[in-house]
């Protein structure tokens, strides 16, 4: 953990509004006072400002919940409209989220732990290791907050578009994660319809087959970065455990089970995947497949060592996939300037408490 630390307290927003339904009434409070703090909490309002509250309530509310599970400590704004946040957990941890902003809504990037222990070789995320998971309210607490920021509210959402592609594995925290899901499309929540809902893995295989289970008709993105196994070792380490076949697989049951076509991202590295081996690979593996293949220029992480792929060889690399018969597209690059790859914002943040403290 970060300087600061402490226990936490019980989150309220891990309660779903039958859960808060409860608790208001062993309270001995009416039952529409469950709805009152569901709506407050989904508009990011902490406990000392649910006004509609009794004070009494309030008190009680606080002595058993965090007044605030998240709250953010530091904004960048990029040149291209991109957002990043650092936010600041209630026990003294940081995670960090980045807002998107498109023609056709914003998109907000969220994180489903503190750190991650998947450790991929271009990622700033896994440099510290995995702390903790974070519960499905921190995890939604990101966007009420974010959301707020916009000035958005809870009739009014400014956010409307949810990627999990921050820190952490979103399926190494499946339940968590799950509940998440859950909550922010929920129809009484902020409604955030499950098709503008995005989740990245790494290639947990068992876990993609139980999320097609689950009935959630969000969107699958899958983090390949290399068609070939034993290249792919060496950037991820998770591929020493599922190989491509067995993703393939996983995702040709998503595709059974929900319908919606998935998504490979796959982030050029200079001189490591962008060959024309590589693309021959892909469009072997990927053609006769309901997927889409999103290209993206490295966000160079200094740790790591690792460089983007120029402008011009990613746009070759893009024309050798398309003319292969792939759907492909290459994602704009933004926040390079605001430290925009996972990771690389909270990684500062510690390096510089540590520095202090070395002081």
């Amino acid at each position: 953990m970060c300087n600061g630390e402490k226990k936490l307290k019980k989150i309220l927003q891990d309660l779903t509004l039958g859960e808060l339904e409860e608790l208001v009434s062993g309270y001995g409070e009416k039952p529409y006072r469950a709805g009152q703090i569901f709506r407050a909490t989904c508009a990011g309002a902490e406990i000392s400002e649910m006004t509609e509250l009794s004070k009494s309530l309030r008190a009680r509310l606080s002595a058993e919940f965090e007044d605030a599970p998240v709250k953010i400590l530091q904004t960048l704004k990029s040149s291209d409209g991109t957002e990043k946040y650092l936010f600041a957990l209630a026990d003294g941890n940081v995670i960090e989220g980045v807002l998107m902003k498109y023609a056709y809504g914003n998109t907000q990037c969220v994180s489903t732990q503190v750190g991650c222990r998947m450790n991929c070789a271009f990622c700033a995320s896994g440099l510290n290791g995995l702390v903790r998971n974070l519960s499905s309210g921190e995890i939604a607490s990101q966007i009420y907050r974010v959301n707020r920021e916009q000035g958005g509210s809870f009739e009014n959402r400014k956010v409307t578009n949810v990627v999990l592609m921050g820190s952490g594995e979103p399926l190494d925290n499946y339940a968590n994660t799950v509940k998440f899901l859950r909550q922010i499309t929920a129809e009484e929540g902020l409604n955030i319809s499950r098709r503008n809902v995005s989740l990245s893995t790494c290639g947990l295989v068992p876990e993609i087959k139980a999320l097609a289970d689950e009935g959630l008709q969000i969107n699958l993105s899958v983090s390949l970065h290399n068609p070939f196994d034993g290249e792919r070792k060496k950037i991820m380490p998770v591929a020493n455990k599922y190989g491509i076949n067995e993703i393939l697989k996983a995702c040709d049951y998503f595709f059974k089970k929900t319908g919606r076509r998935y998504i490979f991202e796959y982030s050029l590295i200079r001189g490591v995947n962008d060959t024309r081996a590589c693309a021959d690979e892909l469009i072997r593996l990927l053609s006769p497949r309901p997927c889409h293949v999103n290209l993206i220029r490295l966000n160079e992480v200094k740790e790591r060592g690792l460089e983007a792929t120029s402008d011009s060889a990613a746009y070759a690399f893009l024309g050798m996939l398309e003319k292969g018969g792939l759907s492909a597209t290459l994602r704009r690059r933004i926040g390079v300037d605001i430290d925009g790859a996972c990771g690389q914002l909270r990684n500062r943040y510690i390096n510089n408490i540590v520095g202090e403290i070395n002081d």
